[in-house]
């Protein structure tokens, strides 16, 4: 069997876990423990986002013509990628976290909703809360204005129950 009949299914499985993709991170993992690897992958699952690792050359082939294309020129040394097809910041926010505490653990680069970003911009994403968050925040904003509006009328309803009932004393 010739060695491209062996890549192409690999190949063919990156293209596959790309297609809808909302974002793509690039990370470099050279050095990180395996309870470091192991927390992190769990955090990554439990965000719906796959992380995986997988040869430089299969990864520029499955890249290429994509939107996902411009991440070939980060695709030196050993590489995993995390994608989510769910929440665009999730892999950026998750990767940062824990490269903040893990010296071995490196953000080379993404793609999310379509843009390129380098390390420093993957850092600006991942500093952008969740859209669940975002909505709670919003809501909250909403929420708290009504709340006071309602306070403020039950307070006046008593007061002029109170004054009804003097009234009628």
């Amino acid at each position: 069997m010739a060695k491209v009949e062996l890549k192409q299914p690999i190949v063919d499985e990156i293209k596959d876990l790309l297609t809808d993709a909302q974002s793509a991170v690039l990370v470099s993992y050279r050095g990180i423990t395996v309870e470091e690897d192991t927390a992190m992958r769990k955090e990554l699952r439990e965000a719906d986002v796959e992380y995986k690792v997988y040869k430089n050359t299969m990864l520029r082939f499955a890249v290429k013509d994509t939107e996902f294309d411009s991440l070939s020129g980060d695709l030196t040394g050993p590489t995993a990628i995390a994608v989510s097809k769910t929440d665009a910041t999730a892999p950026a926010r998750i990767l940062a976290k824990y490269a903040k505490n893990v010296e071995a653990l490196e953000m080379k680069s993404g793609v999310v909703e379509g843009t390129f970003y380098d390390k420093d911009g993957i850092q600006v994403i991942a500093s952008v809360p969740s859209r669940d968050e975002l909505l709670a925040k919003f809501l909250g904003s909403i929420q708290s204005p009504i709340t006071n509006f309602a306070r403020v009328i039950k307070q006046i309803a008593e007061k002029d129950g109170e004054a009804a009932e003097a009234a009628a004393e």
